[in-house]
């Protein structure tokens, strides 16, 4: 698990932007490939693999439903 990759769904995280995303998935691929920076021939190949993960992590943003949401958070009782 990339423990330095944050949850990006609400309520965790209300707003998410695109920067959030690409860092989520930088972070994902530089854990899989073993690289914090891949060497010049393979950069190609390490950028396509943030901008499929980005897109990735958008599309199940965008379809994730939580349940209860629009409720606003949530409060216990005293």
């Amino acid at each position: 698990m990339c423990r330095s990759i944050r949850t990006l769904r609400p309520p965790a995280t209300p707003e998410v932007t695109e920067d959030d995303i690409r860092a989520a998935a930088l972070q994902y691929v530089r854990k899989v490939s073993g690289f914090r920076a891949p060497a010049a021939h393979n950069q190609e190949v390490f950028e396509q693999a943030v901008d499929a993960v980005a897109a990735a992590t958008h599309d199940l943003l965008a379809g994730i439903r939580v349940r209860g949401g629009g409720s606003g958070p949530r409060t216990r009782p005293d």
